[in-house]
This record gives C-alpha cells, sequence and structure tokens, in this order.
C-alpha cells in the first residue's frame, strides 16, 4: 500500500493580510522551484492538517497550505465569540486564495482537497481556471441545499438515535426547521455554556455519520482542543445555514468552465454524508475529470483511498523538471 513521504518542515511561512483585519497561516515546503500545488483544507473551519504535506513529492512539488479565515494558525481566530463571520464567505475565501497565489509569485498550481475543500477548490477553478493546472479532489462535495439538508436531516434515517440526539439539542419549538440554522444561532450565544453544548453536539452527530468508517478516522470531529472544535462549529454553520453563498447548483452549472483541467475524482462508496451522487454527477459534466470509487472508503478515508491519491498527485508531477537551488 502507498505510503506518504517523510515528513518536511516549510522553509517559509508567514501571515498574509487579506483585509476586514484577517490574516491567513500560509507555509511552503518541499521544492522551492517545485510544481507549485495548494492543500484545501476542508470544514470548513478544520484548518490545514500538516500531514498533508506528505501526500506530495518533496522533491517535485512546491507544497503550499493555508488557514482559511477563522481557523487553524489564522486570525483572528473564530473560536473568540467577539470575532465577527460576516467577512468570511466562500468568495471571501475564493479571492484569499488568488491573493496567496499572487504573494508566493506563482503562475499556476494543482489544487488538492476534499469534502469542504472540494467545493472551495471548484468555486476556486471555476472562478479562476486559467491559475489551475490539474485538480485531485477526495470526497466530492458542491455543498448544495439538498447535501446540506441530507447531512444534517436526511442521513438520520439511517441513524435515527444520533440524529435524534442530534435534533434534540435545539429548542423545542426549533426542531421542526431548519437545525442549521439553529445551531448557527445556539454557537453564536453569549452563553459560554450554551456555545458549548451546541458545539459539541454538532460534532458528536458528525461523528455518528462516520462511525462505521473503521479503516478511516471515526471520532475524528469530536478530537479536537476546545479552541479548534468551536472555530469548527460556529464556521461549518455559518456557511451551511447560507448555502455556502453558493447558488444552487452553480458550480455544476459552471463546470464547463473546467474544461483542459486534468483532474482525478477520488470519492469513498461508504461516505454516508457525503454520497458518491454527487461526484458521479460532477464527473459526467466534466469530460477531463476521472472518476475512481473506493469499495472500503468513507468519508475519512482508508489506505486504498490514501494510495489513489497519492497516486494521482504523483502522476500529475511526473515530468516536472523544476530543481532544488
Amino acid at each position: 500500500m502507498a505510503e506518504p513521504y517523510p515528513p518536511v518542515e516549510p522553509y517559509a511561512h508567514g501571515l498574509l493580510e487579506v483585509g476586514d483585519g484577517n490574516r491567513i497561516y500560509w507555509e511552503t515546503s518541499g521544492n522551492p522551484r517545485g510544481k507549485a500545488a495548494l492543500w484545501v483544507h476542508g470544514g470548513p473551519g478544520s484548518g490545514g492538517r500538516r500531514g498533508a504535506r506528505g501526500m506530495f513529492d518533496p522533491e517535485v512539488f512546491r507544497i503550499v497550505l493555508f488557514d482559511q479565515r477563522g481557523c487553524g494558525e489564522s486570525l483572528p481566530h473564530a473560536a473568540d465569540p467577539s470575532v465577527g463571520l460576516e467577512h468570511n464567505t466562500t468568495d471571501h475565501l475564493i479571492a484569499d486564495m488568488e491573493r496567496l497565489r499572487e504573494h508566493l509569485g506563482i503562475d499556476r498550481w494543482l489544487l488538492y482537497g476534499g469534502s469542504w475543500g472540494s467545493t472551495l477548490i471548484l468555486a476556486y477553478a471555476e472562478r479562476y481556471p486559467e491559475r489551475v493546472s490539474e485538480i485531485v479532489i477526495s470526497g466530492v462535495t458542491m455543498t448544495r441545499p439538498d447535501e446540506i439538508d441530507w447531512l444534517y436531516r436526511g442521513v438520520g434515517r439511517l441513524l435515527p438515535g444520533a440524529w435524534e440526539t442530534f435534533r434534540d439539542a435545539v429548542p423545542e419549538a426549533e426542531r421542526g426547521g431548519g437545525l442549521v440554522a439553529a445551531y448557527d444561532r445556539l454557537v453564536n450565544s453569549p452563553d459560554e455554556a450554551v456555545r458549548v453544548k451546541a458545539a459539541r453536539a454538532w460534532c458528536a452527530w458528525e461523528d455518528a455519520v462516520i462511525a462505521h468508517e473503521a479503516l478511516g478516522s471515526p471520532g475524528y470531529y469530536s478530537d479536537k482542543t476546545d479552541d479548534a472544535l468551536m472555530a469548527f462549529v460556529r464556521i461549518c454553520a455559518h456557511y451551511f445555514s447560507h448555502d455556502a453563498w453558493l447558488e444552487d447548483g452553480q458550480l455544476l452549472r459552471d463546470a464547463h468552465r473546467l474544461a483542459g483541467i486534468p483532474a482525478v475524482l477520488i470519492h469513498g462508496r461508504l461516505d454516508l454524508g457525503s454520497p458518491l451522487k454527487t461526484a458521479w454527477e460532477l464527473s459526467k459534466a466534466w469530460p477531463d475529470a476521472e472518476l475512481k470509487v473506493i469499495d472500503d472508503s468513507g468519508h475519512t478515508g482508508s489506505p486504498t483511498l490514501r494510495g489513489a491519491v497519492l497516486e494521482a498527485i504523483a502522476r500529475f508531477g511526473a515530468g516536472h523538471t523544476g530543481s532544488r537551488t
């Protein structure tokens, strides 16, 4: 089974001013003259896992990681209830990625990510297709209203006990409506106890959805520090209660803008939270994208899925002639 590359440390990092009082953390590792590749983390609000560096050959790639607004090492941090999220939207994140590309002097880059990262990659690539060389996605999402409704209501048909617990953590009067909007209100309560209780209930539900993924990372969502967990839930609820500020079906409708960008879409057949249908629909609308379905993987991956990602990234790096200085 393919294994990640040995750990590498950044040769440069910093905080980039992106406006509205926000500074996003970025770092570069690997080969300074290598093929540029950007890891786009999920969540939204998870922060960039530094282990993602290991998915790239450090001799071949100039590896760029960044933390999206409000999370990870970016400032200010959304764990602080006084930090507003009005300047934290999909359009802001797209602009941040483009500003980072310009800051680093990169002409075009490979984009790799999954889950929410998939949505952000697609939104950026449809806005700036000329800046994207290739795309690798593991866990395809487009954050459409029906996808959000499935994750926070529909999949409860398969997990009725855990879903009722998730539902019942909001006031009774709000249980028949939009649960995500109710949670968005709760995690912004002036009462710390209310915020913490809601954030933990949200992550307990997310963990219930992936609990069957024995080859992946069951318990992934609750296994965060208190600050990381609060920022994650605040940002998730903020984005999903606004349908990520995307028109319904926008990313699929505009998939023609991705023409000419080679891609590999890798999706676990056992992904309950983000069913295969989304990846299937995108592959049909994007002839340059190859779809690989991983039978033993759910949303948080498996050794087989990891191997497929490593193979896809290595394939796109083959033949690059950059050399170290």
